[in-house]
């Protein structure tokens, strides 16, 4: 969701050219799968589409990327820990919700086990912390 919503912003805003945006877990267990189905249908209703098939992090990615944004805490430190055995890569590991200016708590709740409205719910943070961390980019980079 975070993916789609942030290539919305970054394509409305006319920077398709100047930044790239990817998705990827710390598990390989989803791997070359679309996005959950009530996750689509969740951003469809907002007119986002979700097509990108899921991957797993490599380390490879902490020097192609400026930033790797995490959704929670738990993924956060693992994260950290692989960035560890890639020493110089450029990216900074940042909580998704760092940019959530209503966060109670640092994690993006996982709406997997919930009915449709916790997939809304994951929607409403995941564009507020999106559209934070697009002032931040533009802001940081002169865009």
């Amino acid at each position: 969701m975070a993916e789609g919503l942030f290539a919305d912003q970054v394509e409305r805003l006319g920077l398709s050219d100047r930044i790239q945006i990817d998705s990827a877990g710390t598990s390989g267990n989803h791997a070359g799968e679309r996005a959950d189905g009530r996750m689509r249908a969740t951003a469809s209703t907002h007119g986002i589409a979700l097509t990108t098939l899921a991957r797993q992090l490599k380390t490879q990615d902490f020097g192609a990327f400026d930033f790797i944004l995490t959704m929670d805490r738990s993924v956060h430190r693992d994260v950290l820990q692989l960035q560890a055995t890639r020493p110089g890569g450029k990216a900074q590991v940042i909580l998704m919700r760092d940019f959530d200016a209503d966060a109670d708590t640092l994690d993006v709740p996982d709406p997997y086990y919930g009915g449709p409205a916790g997939f809304e719910e994951v929607y409403q943070i995941l564009l507020r912390s999106t559209e934070a961390f697009m002032v931040h980019i533009r802001q940081e980079h002169g865009l």
